[in-house]
């Protein structure tokens, strides 16, 4: 895992031109020529509150990239930490690997101070909402009228109790992804 700068643009536009699946499923469209740097450099929606981002690159023993993550220490609560974005290269599904960098990922969280793991998931797309539950991840609400590219897009939000925590003690600490709250159009 290794700390992305701001300024690897292009070798990120190349591992996602490589990998396309997820743009054509979630925005309904190919990647746009500025999507690496609206990951890179891409601010967070106005309202959130958070202590930090981080993008990290997962690099191959070649040192090409091999996986993408995005993470967000402390979303609207202390200990809550958000996965907003999660890509592996195409070629390395069904290896394990996913499985590998999220523990990787939860692993380093949980030294952070994360209790809970959290994260949204586009609704159909059906290979990763069956990765996402297996990694033990629960669904506590949906969100509707999400625009991603060219889709309008229901998002399912799912939370992974860390180091013996609830569910039901996420739900205390962050109202907005409680069942009963009605939240449409506004990611994450």
């Amino acid at each position: 895992m290794v700390a992305l700068p701001l300024d690897d643009e292009p070798r990120v536009q190349a591992f996602f031109e490589a990998n396309p699946g997820y743009f054509h499923t979630c925005n309904g469209e190919p990647l746009t020529p500025g999507e690496a740097l609206e990951k890179l450099k891409g601010e967070l929606p106005e309202g959130w509150e958070y202590d930090r981002r981080w993008i990290w690159g997962y690099v191959d023993r070649h040192g090409d990239l091999a996986a993408l993550v995005t993470v967000i220490s402390d979303l609207w609560a202390p200990a809550v930490w958000h996965i907003a974005f999660f890509i592996v290269a195409s070629s390395r599904h069904g290896t394990g690997e996913a499985e590998l960098i999220h523990a990787e990922i939860e692993r380093w969280a949980q030294q952070h101070g994360a209790q809970w793991m959290r994260l949204a998931v586009v609704q159909g797309n059906h290979k990763a909402e069956r990765f996402w539950a297996k990694l033990g991840y629960q669904q506590t609400r949906t969100r509707e009228g999400i625009e991603m590219g060219k889709r309008i897009n229901t998002v399912r939000m799912m939370i992974r109790p860390l180091a013996g925590r609830t569910v039901q003690e996420h739900l205390q600490r962050v109202p907005r992804d409680r069942p009963e709250v009605g939240v449409s159009g506004f990611q994450g």
